[in-house]
């Protein structure tokens, strides 16, 4: 390892780990080296969200200016209204994406994080950098495919940068903000903003403006969906039975999946009579959710199953194992 590069390691991880303590003078090559590996990871990680990023910017950018932007359609959340707004006031566009989203910005700042609002910051300017500096060349004046394909690429875009740990679209964090101080979902917030949006596209533009409109939202918010929880949807489930063990090594062996065993209790009747039980817990996906329905009612057809969707996962025993 070179000298300076061990140096500013020691400098900016191992010393700030003892800021609280006793400063250090000497560090040991175990921790060293387990430094060394902690900054690669980091910044292995931030090259990966600026590429997430990046790729969103440009996707977003394509969606905007190749689709919907010379056919006068909007989206939802801020970028409908930078859009409804570029279009009632005869101004470029990438200035009110960058206005109308510095409230959403600031509040992002206090709701979730500083790193998030810088990222998200960078995100948004270099999203109206690209639509200010680049062309792209229209694709088509077909309302239904400008409404599909412009939703499309645009909702890859915000998600890539959702990916990235930023956004391009700050209604979210209004969303976040207000389900907080009214109880509500953030879907439920959501859903109301782009209401009053579409509401006021349909008395601005056109009817059938709004209603094309709302279809490249549709497309935009499924595709964002996609990116963001990945091409395979996870299933958490949950098995209490009798039989725990068996269906434990039916999880195991058969479908190649990791479990979790809680120690719990189950009860029944009137009275409330319990017993202890192990309750098992496996992640899945939906494709393999009947495989296990079956193999389960061979062993326990009384077998209680909770099953619940699961919007992203990480680390553990996800991806299959191989079989042998």
């Amino acid at each position: 390892m070179k000298p300076l590069f061990r140096e500013r390691i020691i400098n900016r991880i191992l010393r700030s780990k003892y800021k609280n303590t006793a400063e250090k003078s000497s560090y040991s090559g175990y921790e060293i080296a387990k430094s060394v590996s902690e900054f690669k990871r980091y910044l292995l990680s931030q090259i990966r969200d600026v590429v997430y990023i990046t790729i969103g910017i440009f996707s977003a950018a394509f969606g905007l200016e190749s689709f919907l932007l010379p056919n006068s359609f909007i989206d939802g959340g801020a970028t409908g209204i930078s859009l409804l707004a570029a279009r009632l006031f005869h101004v470029p566009v990438y200035v009110f994406i960058v206005l109308v989203n510095i409230p959403f910005l600031i509040m992002g700042l206090n709701v979730i994080s500083k790193q998030f609002a810088i990222k998200a910051s960078l995100a948004i300017i270099g999203l109206a950098f690209v639509l200010a500096t680049v062309h792209f060349p229209e694709v088509t004046h077909d309302k239904l495919l400008v409404a599909v394909f412009g939703g499309f690429f645009l909702g890859a875009g915000i998600g890539l940068s959702v990916r990235g740990g930023g956004v391009l679209d700050g209604t979210e964090v209004l969303a976040i903000h207000l389900s907080r101080k009214f109880g509500t979902t953030i879907g439920d917030i959501i859903t109301l903003i782009n209401i009053i949006i579409f509401s006021a596209a349909a008395y601005l533009l056109s009817m059938e403006t709004a209603l094309y409109s709302m279809l490249t939202y549709l497309a935009a918010s499924k595709t964002l969906d996609f990116i963001i929880v990945g091409v395979e949807e996870y299933t958490g489930v949950t098995i209490v039975s009798v039989h725990s063990d068996e269906i434990r090594a039916m999880i195991i062996d058969v479908l190649g999946r990791g479990v979790t065993v809680y120690r719990g209790k189950r009860g029944f009747g009137k009275h409330g009579h319990t017993h202890e039980t192990d309750i098992v817990y496996t992640v899945v996906t939906r494709l393999e959710i009947s495989k296990l329905n079956g193999e389960i009612s061979k062993i326990d057809p009384n077998a209680f199953v909770v099953m619940n969707s699961i919007k992203d996962t990480r680390g553990g025993m996800i991806k299959k194992r191989p079989m042998h």
